[in-house]
């Protein structure tokens, strides 16, 4: 079998951030992000619990 002259078309990050940027973001439920925080602090991800400390506190503080 020949391969394809010409490569599959792929989505670049530029065009998924594009496509992001034109829809509003859900919001993610609270007890999702309590969970996901809980997560991250089990398991030592520094990162993911800076990353769902601020969602949640950004979450709560739009209540």
């Amino acid at each position: 079998m020949r391969a394809r002259r010409f490569p599959v078309p792929r989505p670049t990050e530029r065009a998924a951030l594009a496509r992001l940027a034109r829809r509003p973001a859900e919001e993610i439920p609270v007890p999702v992000l309590r969970a996901c925080l809980a997560a991250a602090y089990r398991t030592g991800d520094r990162y993911g619990v800076r990353l769902y400390s601020r969602a949640l506190a950004r979450a709560t503080e739009a209540r």
